[in-house]
């Protein structure tokens, strides 16, 4: 009996010793993280789309495009007085060689009559460069034009809005 019972014994050890060998394995890996520069966004010029007339009865628009010209369409006309015209800059900052996604209004941003109510609708924002961006050493340049709407009858005077329209950039 005493044999058998240093026989189980002995085979419990050869089997407990073999698992403990066999039976697991161990490997580690690292973690690593890298901190990038967050996306920045600076506006560094006003939408302006200087003077403009419109012939009474006769509704048109004024676009106003990334590059900063403008053309006209149906009653609008531009006086030889050009006043101040400029698309929107802004100067994007991040990463270098990183690109980016452009996010333009999408609904009428709306500009009242300084000391009055009347108001003139801004909207088919477009930019330079259109849907996504490149930073080379870290910064670019974005320009945004946008069409106005400008009624039949639009009162004379000065239209703007403080709060401006948002323009969002996103890392790629």
């Amino acid at each position: 009996m005493k044999k058998l019972i240093l026989s189980f014994l002995a085979i419990v050890m050869v089997v407990s010793f073999s698992n403990q060998v066999m039976g697991q394995a161990t490997a580690s890996a690292t973690a690593t993280a890298t901190i990038i520069a967050p996306i920045t966004i600076t506006q560094t010029g006003d939408m302006n789309f200087g003077n403009v007339t419109v012939q009474a009865g006769t509704a048109g628009t004024v676009i106003l495009v990334p590059a900063g010209t403008r053309t006209t369409t149906s009653g609008v006309t531009l006086p030889a007085t050009t006043g101040t015209i400029a698309a929107a800059t802004f100067t994007i900052g991040g990463e270098g060689a990183y690109t980016y996604a452009i996010t333009l209004p999408t609904s009428d941003y709306t500009i009242t009559r300084v000391s009055g109510t009347e108001t003139m609708a801004v909207n088919t924002f477009s930019s330079t460069p259109s849907s996504t961006g490149a930073l080379s050493s870290g910064t670019q340049t974005l320009t945004v034009g946008a069409t106005l709407n400008v009624s039949a009858a639009q009162v004379v005077g000065t239209y703007t809005n403080a709060t401006g329209f948002d323009v969002t950039v996103n890392y790629n």
